[in-house]
């Protein structure tokens, strides 16, 4: 697909060192090979415990060093803090991690981006017709606050600049502007008035011009779709795949000082190559 051939064109571009805490499975080892030989970053495994990681948790996180050469211990988290320390720019893992386990080492190593507070996700959606899209959030946070909406807003309106050149936000809801009310409808309200995006609007005005002129709710173009709980993101995001034929690539987390790639455990390798260079692209 065309996406895909312009992200790896871009990380071809910017190499970047790309740790995988995970490098003994076949799978990881393969992508690796392939990741390598391919010129889209430099597929790095973990290496001894240094001083430099050690002071990463240390310095930045308010750690005691005994913790922190307690956590250096475990895979997901040395390798969050070799990106903490400089000595990786990005982490891939997941494929034998669960999503919980990769989250609390980025959060505890490697910290959130300025700004924000909640680690959230995303899925890069890739259409038949040839539209990107990002979907937000659908794997991660399951009945986010009006604060932690908005935070999933701005991650991802960053990452849909970073990868499709262009952000359009919609904050979805089953209302459009002022013409429904009840808890969800006032809370995605509330996240839109914090993060400065549309919303709440409804599916068809966010995507339908035509529809959006109608509601007098946005101009029906957007390419960021963040949906009001994970069951609504989740359902959302394989109807598209079921019913649209659409590629789902990700979840991507988001939210971090520095990119991590959150994989599924059923991973092939060619996922693999492509959510680590989108995490490079994000790098």
């Amino acid at each position: 697909m065309e996406f895909l051939k312009k992200i790896y064109g871009v990380a071809r571009e910017r190499p970047k060192r790309v740790v995988f805490p995970e490098a003994y499975e076949p799978r990881i080892a393969e992508a690796m090979a392939r990741l390598g030989a391919e010129g889209i970053c430099e597929p790095l495994v973990l290496g001894d415990v240094t001083e430099a990681q050690v002071q990463a948790l240390v310095m930045a996180r308010g750690m005691k060093e005994v913790m922190a050469r307690r956590l250096l211990a475990k895979p997901l988290y040395r390798a969050a803090a070799m990106v903490a320390a400089g000595e990786a720019d990005a982490m891939v893992a997941g494929a034998d991690s669960p999503t919980r386990r990769v989250i609390e080492a980025a959060a505890m190593a490697i910290g959130p981006a300025e700004g924000v507070t909640l680690p959230s996700s995303f899925f890069v959606m890739l259409f038949p017709d040839g539209r990107e899209m990002i979907f937000a959030d659908c794997a991660l946070n399951l009945e986010p606050s009006a604060e932690e909406l908005a935070d999933i807003a701005r991650a991802s309106h960053a990452s849909a600049k970073a990868l499709l050149g262009h952000s359009e936000v919609a904050m979805l809801s089953f209302s459009t502007g002022t013409s429904g009310a009840g808890e969800s409808v006032e809370r995605v309200r509330a996240a839109a008035e914090l993060a400065g995006f549309v919303g709440p609007v409804q599916g068809d005005a966010a995507l339908n011009p035509k529809v959006a002129t109608k509601k007098g709710m946005g101009a029906g173009n957007a390419n960021v779709l963040i949906f009001p709980s994970l069951d609504a993101g989740n359902i959302a995001y394989k109807l598209a795949q079921e019913l649209a034929g659409a590629q789902a690539l990700g979840p991507i987390l988001q939210g971090f000082a520095k990119p991590v790639g959150d994989l599924s455990r059923g991973a092939t390798v060619e996922d693999i190559v492509a959510v680590s260079a989108i995490v490079v692209a994000l790098a």
